[in-house]
């Protein structure tokens, strides 16, 4: 009987611990996807274009190239401080954003929310990693990404009848109002694993190196470096390849089929329910087939919806449909390789999920200012060429490069 209590236990503290974590990424979550249906609606509120919109989202992705830092921050300092941190910024920049005149003064606050965003995610895939052995990873990481999908299910779905009702600033301010309340909950967190924060102080520091010696090292990963920048590279592929398809469905469903901004929540709905059964599928089967099997699954998978997708713009319900199992794909890729980047260097975690996050978001920020403009210019059909080409260059860099780890 005693030794049932340290197992029911070391459970409790795991469900409260993802049960929390989803909570917040869905809050997140829901201020990352919120301009993807709603593009036109923001930008006709602050007086500006779909492309113009397009590029503050840009630029507020661009903010991820800092993550390392935040990353560096949190082996130093702690998970939890980043965390909260990030929750922080975040609530700030989409307060800004939903007081916002114009797009200027709106940039700032993507600036902002885009810095909160940077240090949230990787750090919480990096403390959670931490906390759980990789033949589990996949169930818990996975779990952790039904937040995503929950976005659309729930969150966009509630931001639609919300912009309906109160008007396109009224989502920002509640998202910020939620932030700082999961800033608060998050301060309750397990705080064994910020041990890793002391760890510098049982070691005598070594010589300060000059900086460029420091940058240089930064970006070493050790023997199995290859294998890590291939799968960043992967990740990074998929992740400019789907973007530009979201960023630009809003803005394609409303100028071809006259959806309102209703129709587009209950089309983010059904995006929704798609991402959660790829984040349930991983979270079942990718502990047992693979990681890697699991990220080449969805990343042919999406390819092939990358190819199709000019063919299915026949009608609403097939290219909805289209997009939808495309999205899904993707989404199982990128699940699949979260747990799979974790244990690619397991000493340098933080580093490597930082660093994935960063030029993951640089793939992002190139997808979401180039992918409007190819809209407004020639079409979805241009959109999914280059998608094509960019889930192409994954797909090569993962067959030949990435390694399933032995632990």
């Amino acid at each position: 009987m005693a030794s049932r209590t340290p197992v029911s236990e070391q459970e409790l503290s795991f469900a409260r611990l993802i049960s929390t974590s989803i909570i917040a990424r869905i809050i997140v979550d829901t201020g990352v996807q919120l301009f993807n249906p709603f593009l036109p609606l923001i930008a006709s509120g602050l007086g500006t274009s779909v492309v113009v919109m397009g590029r503050l989202v840009s630029l507020r992705s661009a903010m991820g190239l800092l993550s390392p830092a935040f990353g560096a921050a949190a082996d130093r300092y702690g998970y939890r401080l980043v965390l909260r941190l990030g929750l922080l910024l975040s609530a700030a920049g989409m307060l800004v954003v939903g007081v916002s005149p114009s797009a200027w003064p709106a940039a700032i606050g993507m600036v902002i929310a885009g810095l909160g965003m940077a240090a949230f995610v990787p750090t919480l895939h990096a403390y959670l990693s931490a906390r759980l052995p990789y033949s589990r990873r996949g169930r818990g990481l996975g779990m952790l990404e039904y937040s995503w999908a929950l976005t659309g299910i729930f969150g966009l779905y509630l931001m639609g009848q919300l912009i309906n009702v109160a008007g396109w600033r009224a989502p920002f301010f509640v998202l910020s109002a939620g932030l700082v309340v999961m800033a608060v909950v998050f301060s309750a967190l397990p705080s064994a694993r910020d041990a890793s924060a002391h760890a510098h102080a049982d070691h005598p520091k070594p010589p300060r190196a000059s900086i460029p010696a420091r940058v240089l090292n930064f970006f070493r990963l050790g023997d199995n470096a290859l294998s890590a920048y291939a799968a960043i590279g992967v990740s990074s592929a998929n992740h400019f390849a789907a973007v530009q398809l979201m960023i630009v469905y809003g803005a394609w469903f409303s100028a071809e089929y006259g959806l309102s901004a209703t129709q587009l929540g209950t089309v983010a709905l059904i995006f929704g329910v798609c991402d959660l059964v790829a984040s349930v599928s991983v979270s079942l089967f990718a502990d047992r087939i693979g990681k890697r099997r699991s990220l080449l699954i969805g990343s042919v998978g999406a390819l092939a919806g990358y190819l199709l997708l000019p063919w299915l713009n026949t009608g609403m319900v097939i290219a909805v449909i289209g997009v939808a199992v495309t999205r899904g794909f993707f989404e199982f890729s990128i699940v699949s390789c979260i747990p799979l980047l974790s244990e690619q260097v397991p000493a340098q975690r933080a580093k490597v999920m930082t660093l994935s996050s960063a030029i993951s978001l640089g793939a992002v920020t190139l997808a979401n200012f180039v992918a409007p403009a190819l809209y407004a210019g020639y079409g979805i059909t241009v959109v999914a060429v280059t998608s094509t080409v960019a889930a192409v260059v994954g797909l090569v860099l993962l067959l030949l490069f990435v390694r399933e780890p032995d632990a």
